[in-house]
């Protein structure tokens, strides 16, 4: 019988291993789904003197997007949110570690797609938010809990597919 464990452990493995081929690496499960969204409260980029915090948003159903200045795929997601998503529902952005103060500059130059962008320079809000790499999006609903959270850039594609009817049953 013990001969047979190795040769059993091995055909364990694989099978996660193989099972592990057809998952979508940008489909992260974020243990905060369900769960409040953290509060803080942040410098607004570009804006002296004026802060943001999730609180004043409750009530209502909005995106955070964290982004940064030297992400080109976040640069692209921009024109997403002016062109397609618009006024449909707010988008707050968290600019994460803009060490080099590129934000403001850069937002006023191509545009800012953000109600308000706020300035995480340290990453403290990001952690707390599980985000690991940039673009990712969370959905937050009326009463300020995470409904999604999407990683990688939102295309027309994903808005359809994903946001959209999310959306949509979240303001019903």
């Amino acid at each position: 019988m013990r001969r047979w464990i190795p040769l059993l452990l091995v055909i364990a493995l694989g099978a996660f291993l193989y099972l592990g081929l057809f998952l979508n690496p940008k489909e992260v499960p974020s243990p905060l789904v369900g769960k409040p969204a953290p509060e803080f409260t942040l410098p607004v980029v570009g804006r002296p003197g004026e802060t943001f915090s999730p609180a004043e948003l409750h009530g209502q159903v909005w995106l955070l997007n964290i982004w940064a200045p030297w992400c080109a795929i976040c640069l692209k997601e921009h024109r997403v949110f002016r062109e397609l998503i618009g006024p449909e529902v707010p988008v707050y952005g968290l600019t994460w570690k803009d060490l080099d103060r590129e934000a403001a500059p850069l937002l006023a130059r191509d545009g800012n797609p953000y109600v308000k962008a706020v300035d995480d320079v340290e990453g403290r809000v990001a952690i707390r938010y599980g985000v690991t790499v940039t673009p990712e999006t969370f959905v937050i609903d009326r009463a300020g809990v995470i409904r999604m959270k999407h990683v990688g850039p939102i295309t027309p594609q994903v808005w359809e597919q994903k946001f959209r009817p999310l959306l949509r049953e979240l303001r019903a």
